[in-house]
């Protein structure tokens, strides 16, 4: 779905205290939902097809819209240009060669108004479509941050790992009760995600093929976008940059939960976070307090 990146710097490791690390997190097995495993997304497509992925999304079918509607444009050109190719050769193949002369002004006319038509046809379409989803989606940030719905999520990348971490009942980040989780994201469905994104090492990709939602993970940046879950399920969280040698590895699962499963897992978690926070785990400290819009 969306994608789009704020300025404010990472705070990092800030003094911010964390409930846990790898070991601890092991400790927050829901008490509803059992941790899904990294088989678990719905891969079932196959990696032959040429389709999107699945749509699970609330707002993924306007990037496909926007993207079918660039395919039959784009369709429309080659058919143009490959029979305009088939005509003139077949039309021309024994026409004597004449030395070019650039054309007269008639006929350079023709072909700069038929240029600037395509242009305006295909580009103006292609722009005034996506004015709108940028206008909707992409740069709307008013729908999460004023829904009391909206589900905050700070994410840490890492080589190789997707590390989350969720305020707990007091709504606040970097305090005991704060959950955190590895390669294992859930949200609840029918609410928006805001997910605000650094990186520990190199530049990573946050994607949700999904979810339409690609973003990139850079250290020393906040970077954000929201989506919003369409339905229950688990599919992939995935990494579309070349991160390292074993970039193959980092994958992990997103779970869209209802509302009331999601409620009780966080509640449940934070509980355990809370009884097993460790404030001299430094390594768990890479929370920062959540920036505004």
């Amino acid at each position: 779905m969306s994608e789009a990146t704020g300025s404010a710097p990472p705070t990092g490791a800030a003094a911010s205290p964390v409930t846990s690390g790898r070991e601890a997190d092991s400790a927050l097995l829901p008490v509803d939902v059992e941790r899904p495993s990294a088989a678990t997304p719905d891969t079932s497509r196959g990696a032959w097809t040429l389709s999107l992925p699945e749509d699970a999304s609330a707002h993924g079918h306007r990037i496909d819209t926007l993207l079918a509607w660039s395919h039959r444009f784009e369709l429309m050109l080659v058919v143009v240009a490959l029979g305009w190719m088939v005509l003139a050769a077949w039309r021309f193949h024994q026409a004597k060669r004449a030395a070019p002369d650039g054309g007269t002004r008639r006929s350079r006319a023709w072909v700069l108004g038929l240029a600037l038509g395509a242009f305006a046809v295909v580009d103006g379409t292609l722009l005034l479509g996506s004015e709108g989803y940028l206008r909707d989606v992409l740069w709307n940030f008013h729908v999460p941050a004023a829904d009391a719905r909206t589900v905050r999520i700070e994410v840490n990348a890492h080589q190789w790992s997707w590390e989350a971490r969720y305020a707990g009942e007091d709504g606040r980040f970097g305090t005991p009760d704060d959950v955190v989780t590895w390669n294992d994201l859930r949200v609840p469905v029918g609410a928006p995600v805001w997910v605000q994104l650094v990186s520990t090492d190199v530049v990573h990709g946050f994607s949700l093929p999904h979810f339409r939602v690609k973003l990139d993970a850079i250290p020393g940046r906040v970077n954000q976008t929201w989506f919003q879950a369409a339905r229950e399920g688990t599919w992939e969280v995935a990494c579309y940059q070349h991160c390292g040698t074993s970039h193959y590895r980092m994958r992990g699962v997103l779970q869209a939960m209802s509302p009331e499963s999601y409620a009780s897992w966080l509640r449940e978690a934070g509980r355990q976070a809370e009884q097993s926070f460790d404030a001299d785990d430094s390594a768990a400290q890479w929370g920062w307090e959540w920036k505004a819009p």
